[in-house]
């Protein structure tokens, strides 16, 4: 079943009279419960594209769907709203909010909603991430493993439709770096969790079940990997 459709999406951004395309007519489709790796050189357009996809940043031309509904036809209240129910996002640099506790990060998309916290589920996030000594403390008080271990629990919140995770390991040691990638993997295993993945490490892209290859704003390859 699929859950992302990219129709033809480009990315132009203006530098004073020139023009740099960061997306040139990129198409591809998702399934529901596909673990997808989108694999490119620094510059290539690849985080532009999960940007895209995440209703972070809009196309300058194209389409996409999810869960069939067209997200490009959302005014910034209803795209705010969707993003929050329907995209986990996990970056970098964790994106935490300084002042609240682990406990708090993690439902802050939850309380954002004003719904009601599935506590059972949270126990389980905590538990599976290894976090429950942690939720008291602020994110200061964490490593970094940690730290992102706490975003992808909050990515995880709200059971999203797509978990997207942009270079989420770019910034541990190989050891956190692995663990990380074994807790997406164990979400995509026993939630069934849709996650698309951006890296430039192929040893990370190769843990995925397909890898699309991006360079220079374009897919020159897609593979699904055996």
């Amino acid at each position: 079943m699929e859950i992302l459709n990219v129709m033809n999406l480009s990315k132009v951004y203006k530098q004073g009279k020139n023009e740099v395309r960061a997306l040139d007519d990129v198409s591809f489709t998702v399934n529901k419960g596909e673990f997808v790796a989108i694999m490119g050189p620094s510059g290539s357009g690849k985080s532009t594209l999960l940007h895209m996809i995440g209703c972070v940043d809009k196309a300058t031309s194209g389409f996409i769907t999810i869960d069939g509904m067209a997200v490009d036809a959302f005014d910034e209240e209803k795209l705010t709203i969707f993003r929050r129910r329907h995209i986990g996002l996990v970056y970098q640099f964790y994106n935490l909010i300084p002042i609240l506790n682990i406990e708090d990060n993690i439902k802050l998309p939850v309380l954002l909603d004003q719904a009601p916290i599935d506590t059972n589920y949270y126990q389980e996030l905590i538990t599976r991430l290894n976090l429950i000594d942690r939720v008291s403390h602020l994110p200061s008080q964490l490593s970094g493993g940690q730290q992102q271990r706490v975003s992808i629990a909050r990515a995880l919140m709200n059971r999203p439709s797509l978990l997207l995770a942009d270079e989420p390991t770019g910034n541990l040691d190989q050891t956190n770096s692995q663990e990380i990638v074994d807790m997406l993997k164990a979400s995509h295993r026993d939630y069934q969790q849709t996650i698309i993945l951006i890296t430039h490490d192929e040893n990370i892209a190769m843990q995925a079940e397909r890898i699309i290859h991006i360079e220079d704003g374009k897919i020159v390859r897609d593979e699904v990997l055996a």
